[in-house]
């Protein structure tokens, strides 16, 4: 069964905003109570959290759809709808989110790290908060903007200090038992470690973390054996441990023929270059252990490594190994860049920036812009006053004014919103709604004048129609 999951594709949805609510006040002898219809809750955020207690990402194996809970709707007698609860999700620390393209949205290392994944809608106004000195009584109210999501990748790369490499049965899981207090499973066959084994080492007055990563083989870094799934473990640690196995009772294998395949396996990997290194001879408790470690060791200082003799098994040079990667360790965090909080940039928009651009799309004027693409996602289009609401707005916002300067007439197609799911209508410049102008609740007197551009479209459609009718009923064949 499953226990360790480092990669996952998450589903997630935020809450949707509550509709905003239409009411008029009624009372026993007030008639003109007035509107008092409440606004929508905000739709709950989906939000991931770095948790020092989760280790692995196998919940979300598991339960890869989460969403948050909606908002919920206004109601009369001036109540606002209940906000959605927002869903926190726990992640290990060192969790990378990506989108399905590979592109890194959030790096969460350290305690408390928080990324908003999926942002919950805002609820629609109710006609209470929508009315004016000039529309006293709007029969309409916003829609709650429905929330963001969509599909997310989390990887999980281990933080530590140390990792140790090698082959498979090179016995770094019994190094890495006997120096901290981790239990991995040790047994007389390859393959036995199947997840990265972390361990907590203290050595005088330095505290650092080991990472066990599964046994490399020749072509790991292309997919071969368990190598690729779990090199990436290798990519935060800041000192890599080459465990050399000096008693291998393979014919075809030696320990520097070990070294050579997986730094070129690391090599081939890439952005390992940097990170120091130290080798340790394993097994040197067995007599040909021993010998072949004292003979190979002379090589492997002349190429730079600082070589350890060890034994796991009979706690051999253990003391002197722990000592010496808490001094690696601590050069390698000295020479780290300090981290420098977080700075609070604010860049205010230009004076002349409306917020929104048009531009010419095979004869459609499209508006895109934050404002009007979220004013039309909060329109009832089945109530004519919202829609003559939405007119104003975009009007004030000086929509009508950049389309004019754009070169569109009245009856070209005008559309706003994202190309899949874009509202589109025929624009009429008209001035902006006037108190006389307004009818009772619900309706706006401007929708009820013709569209001679509809009509047009419509007639020549037909001619179209009636052409290749009389071209069929022509055509002898």
């Amino acid at each position: 069964m499953t226990t360790f999951v480092d990669r996952v594709e998450l589903h997630v949805a935020a809450g949707n905003g509550g509709h905003g609510c239409a009411s008029v006040h009624r009372e026993k002898f007030k008639p003109l109570g007035g509107p008092d219809g409440g606004n929508g809750g905000r739709g709950g955020d989906v939000t991931l959290v770095v948790d020092q207690s989760v280790t692995t990402l196998l919940d979300y194996h598991h339960s890869p759809h989460r969403k948050a809970t909606n908002g919920q709707p206004g109601a009369g007698d001036n109540r606002s709808g209940k906000d959605g609860q927002d869903l926190i999700l726990p992640v290990p620390d060192g969790t990378v989110v990506m989108d399905k393209d590979g592109n890194v949205l959030a790096d969460m290392v350290g305690h408390g790290t928080t990324y908003v994944a999926g942002e919950g809608g805002r609820g629609g106004l109710g006609n209470a908060a929508l009315a004016s000195a000039r529309r006293k009584a709007p029969g309409f109210a916003l829609l709650g903007e429905p929330g963001k999501g969509g599909d997310i990748v989390l990887e999980l790369k281990t933080v530590a200090d140390v990792a140790l490499v090698g082959y498979p049965s090179a016995g770094k899981s019994s190094l890495i038992s006997v120096l901290s207090a981790a239990k991995p499973k040790i047994a007389d066959y390859p393959f036995t470690t199947l997840v990265p084994n972390l361990g907590v080492v203290t050595a005088g007055s330095t505290v650092y973390t080991i990472a066990d990563v599964p046994g490399l083989i020749p072509g790991a870094s292309q997919g071969r054996g368990l190598g690729l799934e779990f090199l990436r473990h290798v990519e935060r640690c800041s000192v890599l441990v080459h465990v050399l196995d000096t008693a291998t009772l393979e014919s075809d294998r030696d320990p520097l023929t070990d070294l050579d395949v997986i730094e070129e396996e690391l090599a081939q990997y890439g952005g390992l270059g940097d990170r120091p290194r130290v080798v340790v001879l394993n097994k040197i408790d067995i007599p040909d252990g021993k010998e072949l470690a004292e003979m190979i060791r002379p090589d492997l200082e002349a190429r730079g490594y600082r070589v350890y003799e060890v034994s796991a098994v009979a706690h051999i040079g253990l003391k002197e190994l722990s000592f010496a990667l808490a001094e690696v360790v601590s050069k390698a965090r000295a020479a780290k860049p300090k981290e420098e909080s977080t700075r609070v940039v604010i860049r205010p928009k230009a004076v002349d920036d409306a917020g929104f651009t048009i531009t010419e799309e095979d004869g459609v004027y499209r508006v895109r812009g934050e404002k009007p693409e979220r004013w039309v996602r909060q329109t009832d289009f089945s109530n004519d006053e919202a829609v003559g609401y939405l007119a104003d707005r975009l009007s004030r916002l000086g929509v009508e004014d950049k389309l004019m300067k754009a070169g569109a007439r009245a009856g070209d197609a005008v559309a706003i919103g994202p190309e899949e799911n874009a509202v589109v209508f025929d624009w009429e410049p008209t001035m902006m709604a006037g108190a006389e102008m307004l009818g009772r609740r619900g309706e706006d007197h401007r929708l009820e004048a013709p569209r001679p551009a509809a009509t047009r479209r419509k007639d020549r459609e037909a001619q179209r129609d009636d052409s290749q009718r009389e071209y069929d009923e022509f055509d002898p064949f």
